[in-house]
Parts: structure tokens; C-alpha cells; sequence
């Protein structure tokens, strides 16, 4: 009868395989994870490391689109506050030039006038935590100052023209400001402050002339309607921003749904592998001690 000379051996070695199974999965059991190493199963754990960064990648833009969803909601808020002012100083010009006031009276709406502007100034330079939400690329600076060196004064834009966005994970961009330039200050009959500031010239004196107010009371009439259509600018990104983060939570969650799946050990499983590769180590190491206590010899074992 042959015997193989590397029995001990193969039976040593399937002991420290049996034992190395064990740890394994014992250690899948307790951490809850079936991949602890790239070598173990690189494929899986190749698609672990896609979910991750994609994952990481919709969280960055989830919280990139709340700060500036919330920014967004302060300019809109801001823009509702302007356009209830121009509306009532649109209302107060009217009333002066439908020629039944004194001066006293023509003058005290200038003032009043000359109160919604600097209000609507100062709206013009709201800011967000520390940034100037009107001033295009330059947060930094006061985006609006009015000289009364002149009369009528005159408001000037210090900002830039430059428009930010934010692109979405499946490659969307959404505009994240409208510059202060193209609110307040647009050329032609569209700018409220050229308009703001002739009314309260025209008032100052406490005399009217009609052709002058009713056009400037106009021209603001129409900076108005353009502050409004800004505005919907304004609500339109907000509307996509919030679109794009409810899909990109949606997704976030089926990621991590699926990398959970990927990388989550099945206890039942591993609980009876583990079991068997226990019982399996007993058995090994029952019968390496049996050729131990036979002085290591298999032909003394098989007398």
C-alpha cells in the first residue's frame, strides 16, 4: 500500500486554511461587511469604490444646492420687497401729477420718493452671509452708490456682470444669481434707479412739470414690470434647484441602498460557514493530534 509521504503536511496546511476561513468570518459577522480587502473580491469591491464616489458626488452637490438655494430665496424675498416699493412709489408719482397738489404737498412726496429710494438701495445691497447677492462676481464689493452731487442724482453699479451656476450630476446648469446691473440699472427706460431718481428731482421743487413726471413716473412703470420678469429668473432657478435635489436624494438613497447590498455580509450564511469551517478545524486537529500522540508516523496509525 502507498501512503502519501505529505499527509501531515496537507493536513497542517488545511488547518491554517480552516483557521484563516474561520477569522474571516468571523470578522465578516461581527463588522456586518462580507468584503474586508481588494483582493478578496475585486470586482465587488471595484463597484463599491464607483458607488462611493458617486455617492460623494451627489452629496457635495446636495449641500452645494442648499446654500445656494437658500441665497436664491433671500434675492427673491429681496426682489418681492423691491417690487412693492417701486409699486408704491409708481403710486405716489401719480397721484402728484394729476396736478391737484400744492407744493408742500408735490414736496412732501418727493421726500417720500426719495425714501423708497434709498430703501430700494439698500435692498439693491443686500448681502448673504458676508456676500453681496447683487454684485455679480464681485461679492465683495458694495454693489450700489447714489452721488447727490448732481440733480437728479445719480446711482452708480460698482459690481460686475457675471453670472455663476451650478451644474447637477447628469450635467444640468442652473443660474445661481442675476447681476445687479441687469436688475437695477439696465439701460434705456428699464432702470430703476435713473427713474427713482428723476422723480425725486421732479418733485424737489414743489412744482410739476407734467410732461416730465408722467414720463419718468412711466419710465418707472416700466422698470418695474422688468424687476418682476428678473425676478421669475430668480424663482425659475429655485423651482430647478429644488427638482434637481429632490432627484439627486433620490438617487443618493438608491446608491446607498445598492453599496449596502454590495457590501453587507449575509448573516445566515456566514453564520453556517462559520459553523462548518469550526467544525471542520475540530476534525483536522483530532487527527493531527492522533499522528502526534503515534509518534507522527502514518504507518504506526494504520497497524
Amino acid at each position: 500500500m502507498r501512503v502519501d509521504p505529505s499527509y501531515s503536511s496537507n493536513l497542517v496546511t488545511a488547518l491554517d486554511q480552516s483557521q484563516s476561513n474561520e477569522q474571516q468570518l468571523t470578522a465578516e459577522l461581527s463588522s456586518g461587511v462580507s468584503i474586508t480587502s481588494l483582493s478578496q473580491n475585486p470586482v465587488a469591491s471595484g463597484e463599491n469604490v464607483l458607488l462611493l464616489n458617486q455617492i460623494q458626488q451627489d452629496d457635495s452637490f446636495t449641500q452645494s444646492s442648499s446654500l445656494v438655494t437658500s441665497q436664491l430665496q433671500v434675492a427673491d424675498s429681496t426682489l418681492g420687497s423691491v417690487v412693492s416699493q417701486l409699486t408704491q412709489a409708481v403710486s405716489l408719482a401719480t397721484s402728484a401729477n394729476n396736478g391737484t397738489m400744492n407744493s408742500s404737498d408735490v414736496q412732501s412726496v418727493g421726500n417720500q420718493i426719495s425714501g423708497i429710494l434709498d430703501e430700494v438701495q439698500s435692498l439693491a445691497n443686500t448681502s448673504y452671509q458676508g456676500q453681496y447677492i447683487f454684485a455679480g462676481g464681485q461679492t465683495s464689493t458694495l454693489p450700489f452708490t447714489t452721488s447727490t452731487a448732481t440733480l437728479p442724482a445719480t446711482t452708480t453699479y460698482n459690481g460686475d456682470n457675471d453670472v455663476n451656476y451650478l451644474e447637477t450630476p447628469d450635467g444640468q446648469k442652473i443660474q445661481l444669481n442675476v447681476p445687479g446691473s441687469q436688475i437695477f440699472s439696465a439701460s434705456g427706460t428699464n432702470s430703476v434707479f435713473a427713474a427713482l431718481n428723476n422723480l425725486v428731482a421732479d418733485y424737489s421743487g414743489g412744482t410739476v412739470n407734467p410732461s416730465q413726471a408722467v414720463s419718468d413716473t412711466q419710465a418707472l412703470g416700466t422698470a418695474l414690470n422688468y424687476v418682476s420678469q428678473q425676478r421669475v429668473v430668480v424663482d425659475n432657478s429655485i423651482t430647478q434647484l429644488t427638482a434637481a435635489s429632490d432627484a439627486v436624494t433620490s438617487q443618493q438613497t438608491q446608491l446607498t441602498t445598492a453599496q449596502t447590498n454590495l457590501m453587507q455580509a449575509d448573516v445566515a450564511t456566514v453564520s453556517t460557514q462559520l459553523s462548518l469551517s469550526e467544525t471542520q478545524q475540530t476534525a483536522l486537529e483530532d487527527v493531527i493530534s492522533q499522528l502526534d500522540s503515534q509518534s507522527n508516523s502514518l504507518f504506526s496509525k494504520l497497524q
